[in-house]
């Protein structure tokens, strides 16, 4: 059974968030709508600009949003979304890195090019917003909170993954390490680790047999909504999460 969908209580009220990989209708668009509704200004970003207006048109209902085209590849697009979010905001508090690409080919037959788009936009992009976020909550006096999206994958082995799997894993390890080199300027850094989460291109992409047997793993027999995963997502971009840093919450009810 799916959950009631919760009200927002205000836990962004006042602070400026930037979610990428926003404009489309799974966790990044989720997390985006959840901030609105926990009372933050928000930018959007996404690679694909009529994707990303027709989103933030959308969330507009909701609160005050921006749309900032960036394609997390390019390290001139990534300086460009902060600079433009700061332009438009006076100042960054949170950043969502929810930008990532799957695909699924086994190790035998992977190309170097495949492996390596999904480690570029994946862990790499990942990096790359990272690194733009912090030297501006440095230059903002500190504080600030960072949320990264990884995957259970990151953990667990699943065949034709090794791509995606090291590149969350990276992700994982990223979020670690960074949050050490940014403590001292008083600024967190968090990611969740989903399970199995809902949407409609992922519907798209995955064979209604996998779906099943994905499904039959999680002890709620069920994947989750993207918002679930959006919640826990709010929680570590909140002040509710001021003492956690390093961490990598598993939003997952999957069992041995």
């Amino acid at each position: 059974m799916i959950p009631d969908y919760p009200p927002g209580h205000d836990l962004l009220a006042g602070k400026v968030v930037v979610v990428t990989a926003a404009a489309g209708t799974g966790i990044g668009s989720a997390v985006a709508k959840r901030c609105l509704e926990e009372g933050a200004e928000v930018i959007v970003s996404d690679w694909h600009e009529r994707r990303l207006t027709e989103k933030a048109t959308e969330l507009e209902a909701l609160g005050k949003v921006h749309a900032i085209p960036c394609d997390v590849t390019s390290e001139d697009q990534v300086q460009a979304l902060v600079d433009g979010a700061v332009e438009r905001c006076g100042r960054i508090d949170v950043l969502v890195n929810n930008a990532g690409l799957g695909g699924t080919a086994s190790v035998l037959d992977m190309t170097d090019d495949e492996w390596s788009r999904v480690l570029d936009i994946t862990l790499t992009g990942t990096f790359r917003c990272t690194r733009a976020a912090l030297r501006r909550f440095v230059a903002q006096g500190g504080g600030g909170a960072i949320v990264n999206n990884a995957s259970v994958i990151g953990w667990r082995a699943q065949a034709g993954q090794a791509h995606y799997a090291a590149a969350k894993a990276g992700v994982m390890a990223l979020t670690r390490c960074s949050a050490l080199d940014a403590a001292e300027h008083h600024v967190r850094v968090n990611a969740v680790a989903p399970s199995l989460a809902m949407h409609p291109f992922l519907a798209k992409v995955t064979s209604d047999e996998l779906l099943r047997e994905l499904e039959q793993r999680e002890a709620f027999g069920r994947a989750a909504q993207p918002w679930e995963v959006a919640n826990v997502m709010v929680f570590l971009a909140s002040d509710y999460a001021s003492y956690l840093t390093g961490e990598v919450v598993s939003v997952s009810s999957q069992h041995p």
